[in-house]
């Protein structure tokens, strides 16, 4: 009899589980202090009782372990130095969604070459992870593939959803048994109504398949995750971070029954992909702050060692160091600077107006 199923599948290769995962890669006791720790301190934020903004910041992906490394401990310096105003969390993304094709990012193909060793690019992912949250850096980064959380989400604190799939009701209801903050970026249409939507499913409990750390197929059952909030990329060929769009938003989520909880992407659309525009945007959201803002609770800048981008060639050996190899960033100087002039800006006498929740 003609099969009727895997028509187009080529293969089915083994991959380690989840425990194996772990057990290869272990979190030590440092990082859970630095994940519970960066998990505790965004929930305060959102809640109104920890009055600081916090700035979601790192390369738009990781591809180089040791210059993320490296770029991780300046990282944490600045972050010693301005945590009384500001809390630092670097954006660590191993997963890229691609409109066509494209790198699709280091857990996929950690070589850059099309070998695709997925196992060996979850483990050094796992790693990478360890590595930062030991330096005492709290890690954020995209939630794509539903597997996936449960090999390194032990290891971050702030969870993504992407323009493209925050209408998905599986990342929906993966976000809703998650065990950290999650922001929910509007569509790329520039709409907030499917990100708010998707705030409002994560937050009650679900039922769905997955999968447990033994890698058996699994009945997932949530109890719903109350600290969604939105983050406003822009979209539609247009900003959303002036006051008229932040306080549309935040009319929406009230009427959504949610709290007014607000982070502004500096990069994508509403830098108009230009990286040397990012440091504009926060200006710009730091005084509406200053003048009074109180649905601001954190801004996302994409930032790397060197400014701009480049091509992954043939041979990756060739790639510049420090250079992101998806979106254009700005570079390290820049982001001091910006991320400076934020702390300077933010007084204290401004910070503790913020307390009262909107």
């Amino acid at each position: 009899m003609q099969s009727t199923e895997n028509i187009n599948i080529s293969g089915f290769d083994p991959m380690l589980t989840p425990l194996e995962i772990h057990q290869a890669v272990p979190i030590s006791d440092r990082a859970a202090a630095t994940v519970l720790s960066g998990r505790a301190s965004l929930e305060a934020i959102l809640d109104r009782r920890d009055p600081r903004l916090f700035i979601v910041v790192g390369p738009c992906s990781i591809h180089d372990p040791v210059a993320g490394l490296d770029y991780a401990a300046r990282l944490a310096a600045l972050a010693d130095e301005v945590s009384d105003r500001l809390l630092l969390v670097m954006r660590v993304y191993f997963q890229k969604p691609r409109t066509t094709t494209g790198w699709k990012g280091y857990i996929n193909d950690p070589n850059l070459n099309d070998t695709f060793s997925i196992a060996e690019g979850m483990r050094k992912a796992r790693q990478f992870l360890r590595d930062v949250t030991e330096l005492g850096l709290p890690t954020a980064t995209e939630a794509l593939d539903s597997i996936v959380p449960q090999y390194l989400w032990d290891l971050i604190s702030w969870t993504a959803i992407g323009a493209r799939t925050s209408e998905s009701q599986t990342h929906r209801e993966m976000s809703s048994g998650l065990s950290t903050p999650v922001g929910f970026k509007n569509g790329t249409d520039g709409s907030i109504d499917t990100a708010i939507n998707a705030i409002v499913s994560a937050a009650q409990a679900h039922s769905f398949l997955g999968v447990n750390a033994q890698g058996l197929t699994s009945i997932v059952r949530t109890r719903g995750n109350r600290y969604g909030h939105l983050v406003l990329r822009g979209g539609g060929n247009r900003p959303n971070y002036d006051t008229v769009s932040v306080a549309m938003a935040e009319d929406a989520l009230i009427k959504a029954g949610r709290s007014a909880n607000i982070v502004i992407d500096c990069s994508h659309a509403n830098s108009f992909k230009q990286p040397e525009l990012q440091p504009l945007v926060m200006r710009d959201c730091v005084n509406q702050i200053r003048a009074g803002n109180r649905s601001i609770v954190g801004l996302m800048v994409e930032s790397f060692i060197e400014a701009g981008h480049q091509s992954i060639p043939a041979d990756p050996t060739q790639l510049r160091y420090g250079c992101s190899v998806t979106d254009a960033c700005i570079d390290w100087p820049a982001t001091e600077r910006m991320i400076r002039d934020a702390h300077e800006a933010l007084s204290e006498e401004i910070l503790s107006q913020r307390m009262t929740a909107t």
